[in-house]
């Protein structure tokens, strides 16, 4: 079977209509993920008794398990046993279990930006009169961040890939329509071709802008 160029490079404009699915997904999960992120790691850092020994089960689920098997729970397990989930939409469930997902990575990827700022900072700041809350969010946390961008940048990346995987619950996005075109039209090659070409781009994309914030951000410091 011949390579057919033109069919090629007409898969372009066609996928790109549902390129918005796949970023939006990634954007907002990484957003959500980091919230939560944000909140787990000093918690579990605090080491609470009860408390940090629960953020750790969860990490370790979320990290431990394929998010395949996560979305299947949170789109058909769940519903059957709470039914005001039997509503969330194949969208909702995605971003649930990217934003899950992602947070469990994000906390490690914190907390270990946190560990990594000196302690006689906390220390310091602590001695002119700073409570440790002030200490912390003034501090050590906007270092940390700075520290944490490349990895919560992968993690963005990591997202926006996995975000394909929305085809299994019946959401039509980029990779559905290559696949769909794939099955109309025989041209296989072509549609897999140009949607990981399209991938490609949008990540490169993204990791471009990652390295104009790390620039940005590592001028104040």
């Amino acid at each position: 079977m011949n390579f057919s160029v033109g069919y090629f490079l007409n898969s372009f404009p066609d996928l790109l209509k549902y390129i918005h699915y796949t970023i939006f997904m990634a954007v907002i999960s990484t957003i959500i993920g980091l919230v939560i992120a944000t909140i787990l790691a000093p918690i579990k850092m605090l080491k609470i008794k009860g408390l940090s020994q629960v953020i750790g089960v969860y990490i370790s689920f979320f990290r431990g398990t394929p998010l395949l098997v996560q979305l299947f729970v949170f789109y058909y397990g769940l519903p059957q046993l709470i039914k005001p989930l039997k509503n969330v939409t194949p969208l909702e469930a995605m971003i649930l279990g990217l934003s899950l997902c992602g947070s469990a990575y994000m906390a490690e990827i914190i907390r270990g930006a946190i560990e990594s700022v000196e302690k006689g900072q906390m220390e310091a700041a602590l001695s002119v009169g700073m409570t440790k809350f002030q200490a912390f969010t003034r501090i050590i946390y906007p270092q940390a961040i700075r520290v944490a961008i490349p990895g919560i940048g992968n993690q963005f990346v990591d997202l926006l890939k996995s975000s394909s995987l929305a085809f299994v619950l019946g959401l039509t996005e980029i990779l559905a329509r290559a696949q769909m075109n794939a099955a109309s039209s025989f041209k296989v090659m072509e549609s897999y071709l140009s949607l990981a070409i399209i991938y490609w781009v949008t990540v490169e994309i993204f990791n471009f802008l990652q390295r104009i914030i790390e620039k940005r951000i590592s001028r104040a410091y």
